[in-house]
C-alpha cells in the first residue's frame, strides 16, 4: 500500500514524510516522479493538478484526495478513472482558515482598504468617513457548506447582519436562510458585502455578472474565494468603474498564477490575493489525509466524496 503526493514540489516531500509518519506510521509515501515506484504499488494518491492522463496509470487506484478544497483540477482530465472516488479537503483548519480570510475581506470592504493601499502609495493623508459599522451592514454568503457555514458564523459573531443562500435550505444559528433560484434575488437584495463560496457547476459559472450585480445594494462589495469561473470579470470592472460596486476582494481567478497584464492587478477598487483564502497547513492535510485512508482501510465511511450529481 502505497501513497504517491503530488503537491508542493519534491521540495516539500521532507515534511510530508514527517507528518505522515506521525498520524500514518508505516505508510509509504512516495515522491509523485519517483522513478523507483511501480504503478501497480499505487494504492492512493494526494495530488493537486495531476498530468492529464497520469491517474490511469495505476491499475489498483483506490482513492483520489485533493491537496485542496477544490477537485476541477482533477475532473479536468478526461482519462481520470471515473469510478474512483475523489475526496475533497475539508478540515477543521480549513474551516477556520476560510472563515478568517472572509471576515479580514469584509471589514476590508467596510472600511475600504484598497482607498487605504492607494493613499498610503501616494504619501497622502486623506481622512475620510466610514459610513456604516459592521452592525450596520448586510453580508450575504453564496453557498453554505462546511466552509460558507463556518464563515457565516464568523461573521455574524463581528456583528454583520449575516444571510446564507444554498441550492437547498440550511439552518445556521443567526443567519437568515435563503435556498433555491427563486428566493435568489430576495437575498441579493439585502446584502451589502457578496461572498462567494459556490462550488464550480454549469449553474453556478458566471453567477457574479451584471444581471446578479445589478440586484446587490449601491455600492456593494464583492468578496470571491469560491472559483475563479464564477465572475464574469468585465461585468465586475464595469461595475466598480460605475461606482455600483464599491469594491472587490478577489483569491480565485480562471487563470492561475494571474497574468501580470491581467485587469484584476492595475484596479484600485480590487485586492488581490494569490489563492490563500483556506488552504490548511501540510499537517493538518496530512491527519485529515491519514484519517481518511484509516477509514477507507477499515471499511467505514468516507466523507467529503466529491458528487458528480451535485457537482462537489
Amino acid at each position: 500500500m502505497t501513497l504517491l503526493v503530488k503537491s508542493g514540489g519534491e521540495q516539500a516531500m521532507a515534511q510530508w514524510r514527517e507528518y505522515f509518519a506521525e498520524f500514518a506510521p508505516g505508510l509509504p509515501v512516495r515522491w509523485w516522479n519517483d522513478p523507483g515506484v511501480a504503478p501497480e504499488e499505487v494504492d492512493y494518491v494526494l495530488v493537486w493538478e495531476p498530468e492529464p492522463g497520469r491517474l490511469a496509470n495505476y491499475p489498483n487506484l483506490r482513492l483520489i484526495l485533493s491537496s485542496g478544497a477544490g477537485v476541477d483540477h482533477i475532473l479536468a482530465d478526461p482519462r481520470r478513472p471515473a469510478h474512483i472516488d475523489i475526496v475533497r479537503m475539508s478540515t477543521r483548519d480549513t474551516e477556520q482558515r476560510m472563515a478568517e480570510y472572509v471576515s479580514f475581506a469584509a471589514l476590508s470592504l467596510l472600511r475600504d482598504l484598497n482607498r487605504i493601499i492607494v493613499q498610503q502609495a501616494a504619501r497622502r493623508w486623506d481622512e475620510y468617513e466610514i459610513p456604516r459599522s459592521a452592525a450596520q451592514t448586510r453580508a450575504g454568503v453564496m453557498g453554505m457548506g462546511s466552509l460558507g457555514a463556518s464563515s457565516a458564523v464568523m461573521l455574524r459573531q463581528l456583528g454583520f447582519i449575516t444571510a446564507g443562500w444554498s441550492q437547498s435550505r440550511k439552518s445556521v444559528s443567526g443567519v437568515e436562510s435563503f435556498a433555491g433560484w427563486d428566493e435568489f434575488p430576495q437575498f441579493l437584495s439585502r446584502t451589502d458585502i457578496l461572498v462567494c463560496l459556490l462550488p464550480d457547476t454549469p449553474q453556478t459559472r458566471g453567477i457574479i455578472r451584471a444581471e446578479t450585480i445589478s440586484r446587490l445594494a449601491p455600492g456593494a462589495g464583492i468578496v470571491n474565494a469560491g472559483r475563479g469561473a464564477h465572475v464574469v470579470m468585465a461585468d465586475l470592472i464595469s461595475a466598480l468603474d460605475s461606482g455600483q460596486l464599491g469594491g472587490a476582494i478577489l483569491d480565485v481567478f480562471e487563470q492561475e498564477p494571474l497574468p501580470a497584464h491581467a485587469a484584476p492587478w492595475r484596479h484600485p477598487k480590487i485586492l488581490v490575493t494569490p489563492h490563500i483564502a483556506a488552504s490548511p497547513s501540510r499537517r493538518e492535510r496530512a491527519s485529515y489525509v491519514a484519517g481518511v485512508i484509516a477509514a477507507f482501510e477499515a471499511g467505514l465511511p468516507v466523507a467529503n466524496i466529491y458528487d458528480p450529481v451535485r457537482g462537489y
